[in-house]
């Protein structure tokens, strides 16, 4: 079945704004999976005084809304200071675009995060912020699945309550995921599952993800 797009993001994908890469940049960060198809570069100069993005540039190795995406990202993200980015939801940007099909709001999560992880990296480095060092618990591997969205409805599966079960091993450095899953988004559990270890496999520790679904409960007579 095609997909429906609105005309900015069919705008967004034809002409994109601000491709390639700033040469001298300030702040450089890749997010996403070559697995799943989806990648973005952001390459940012940032004024140190005022925090302000001067320029940004992007590279996409993905679909027209990976794409779209990206350079409505950038377009936002302009002239705006980091703490006022850092506030920033994957649903402003999806709104932005005059929406998303369910199935590519992934798409916006992964554009605010890049830009995000940027950002945190330029402020590590010019001693405004601390790396935190992550450790693979339960808190953080359910922060990750936060940003798992379900493809047919575009809401974390989080937010959704369809994780039914959730097993953290640190010292092992596994995880188990149980999700609900209805007849509906069968034809979407292997893009999900793809989803899920991305997100935990970027976790440190993370030597084995196991996911499993389950049939929803309300969907079984």
């Amino acid at each position: 079945m095609a997909l429906k797009y609105s005309q900015k993001v069919i705008d967004h994908f034809t002409k994109p704004q601000n491709v390639g890469e700033i040469a001298d940049a300030d702040a450089v960060a890749t997010e996403g999976s070559p697995a799943c198809g989806d990648m973005i570069k952001y390459s940012l100069k940032i004024n140190p005084e005022t925090k302000v993005v001067e320029d940004i540039k992007f590279l996409s190795f993905g679909c027209a809304s990976n794409i779209a995406t990206a350079s409505m990202m950038t377009l936002l993200a302009k002239g705006k200071t980091i703490d006022e980015i850092k506030k920033m939801k994957h649903r402003e940007l999806t709104e932005s675009l005059d929406g998303l099909p369910a199935v590519k709001m992934h798409c916006s999560v992964l554009a605010v995060d890049a830009l995000k992880s940027a950002l945190k990296k330029w402020e590590i480095e010019h001693g405004f912020a601390v790396e935190e060092k992550e450790v693979l618990d339960r808190k953080n591997v359910w922060k990750a699945l936060t940003d798992c969205l379900n493809p047919r409805t575009g809401v974390s599966v989080v937010h959704a309550k369809l994780i039914n079960k959730l097993e953290v091993e640190p010292g092992e450095g596994s995880v188990f995921v149980e999700v609900m899953l209805c007849e509906l988004d069968d034809m979407f559990a292997e893009a999900l599952e793809e989803e899920i270890h991305e997100k935990i496999e970027a976790l440190p520790g993370v030597e084995k993800v196991l996911v499993q679904f389950k049939p929803c409960i309300h969907c079984v007579e």
